[in-house]
Formats: C-alpha cells, structure tokens, sequence
C-alpha cells in the first residue's frame, strides 16, 4: 500500500496573526477601561491622528510639539542628571586628595599626595608640579623663582588660573619637550600663599579638554589647600621676593 503524500503545514498568515494580536489588545482594553489613567507614562508614546483627507488637525499638530517638548525636557533633565553625578565623583575625589594632604607629615607625603590623586584618581596623563626656592629640596621639582620668572612669568599670577593652549616655551617648561608633543590643551594655576610659591599644571591630549571657558574651581582649591599645607612641612619653600 502506497503511503499517502504528506501534506505540507498551513504557514501562518503574518497579516492574520497581527490582526489576532490587535484584536487581543482591543480586547483587553475595552476590559479595562482604566488601562491609561494607571499608566499615563504611555500617553506621549501613543500616536491618534486626526486628519481629514489631507489636513492635519490641530489637536494632532499640539500633541506633536507637545510630545516634542517631552522628550526635549527627557533630554535636558538626563544630561544634568549626568553632570550632577560627575561633579559629584569630581567632589568625592577632590575631598579624598584634601584629606591626605591634611594628613600629610613631610613634602614627600604631599607631592607623592598630589601627583598619584591627580594620575590616578583623576587620570590625568600629564601632572606637574614645580616649586619655588632658593634651597631646593631632595623632593620634587625645584626651581629659583627668576627661573620660573622667566619662562613663565604670565602664569605666576596670584590668583588667576589659566586653562587652554599654552605657547611650546611654556609647555616646554612646565613639562618637557618629549610631552609637550602630546599635550593638547592644559590647566594652569599658580600656588601662592604668605610667601609660599609654586604651579601646578594638568593636561590632556585633547585641544577640547581644557577650554579657555573651562572653569578650574577645582584645581585652584587643591592649590590653595597646598599652599597652607606646604609651610607646615616645610620651611625652606619661601622666595627671595
């Protein structure tokens, strides 16, 4: 006896099975009338138009810039959510480097303090540090004052903080002519406190790291925290001024 020929399976129809499927969700909503008063998240999501041939209605045009504003305001809220959480870890990382330098007992414990934070936890690539005197310690970088004067005379302002591009004598200077090939944009700011001098300088590979509009409220903190902490280690730091 002769098998009999299989016949092949009914493939499902893609259109049935999305005509099933909206028939399941009108259903389910006429079941539950109250479906988007509990879940008024979806309402900017849904899409209702209201055309007559081809004219949009007015109605449709006000939930379109509506949805639009939405998810503008989505957008705005997730970037300062995400500069409130970098400023916090910027904060949480700058308290840390402040509480060492407060329990610092020599110049080796505040420079290695300074230099490992900034590497480390701030992951800085390029970190210098230069102190001013005229009797040089074993510990860091030393330099006479009329040096630093004369490279780089403009960044010694009290008070004043400069970030951006700097000029290759400057760069040269404050890190050496092997990184200043790499250094796209730093962040300087002068130590200065009752006679106490020095710079402290960062920088980046990236032209846009360090802009000139960049604040370095952080940078100066350190600075000025250094400058109360150095007397306090040592007393050979003053200048000849």
């Amino acid at each position: 006896m002769k098998d009999k020929p299989q016949v092949p399976a009914p493939q499902p129809d893609e259109s049935s099975s999305e005509s099933l499927e909206a028939a399941a969700i009108a259903a389910y909503l006429e079941a539950h009338p109250d479906f988007f008063v509990e879940h008024e998240e979806l309402l900017p999501a849904l899409r209702i138009p209201h055309q007559r041939g081809d004219t949009v209605s007015l109605v449709e045009r006000q939930m379109t810039i509506l949805r639009d504003r939405n998810i503008e305001l989505r957008h705005r809220l997730s970037h300062l959510m995400d500069v409130a959480r970098d400023n916090d870890r910027l904060f949480d990382k700058t308290r840390r480097l402040i509480l060492s330098l407060m329990d610092a007992a020599s110049l080796e414990d505040v420079v290695i303090s300074v230099e490992d934070s900034l590497r480390q936890d701030f992951q800085v690539p390029f970190v210098s540090l230069i102190l001013l005197g005229d009797n040089p310690m074993p510990v860091g970088r030393w330099v006479t004052h009329a040096e630093a004067q004369t490279a780089i005379g403009g960044l010694l302002s009290e008070d004043k903080s400069v970030s951006g591009s700097l000029r290759e004598h400057e760069l040269d200077f404050l890190f050496g002519e092997e990184q200043r090939k790499q250094i796209g944009s730093t962040a300087v700011v002068a130590i200065s406190h009752q006679g106490i001098h020095g710079i402290l300088a960062i920088a980046s590979r990236d032209p846009q790291h360090y802009k000139s509009s960049v604040g370095t409220l952080f940078l100066s903190y350190i600075a000025e925290v250094m400058g109360r902490v150095l007397p306090r280690v040592n007393n050979s730091l003053r200048s000849v001024r």
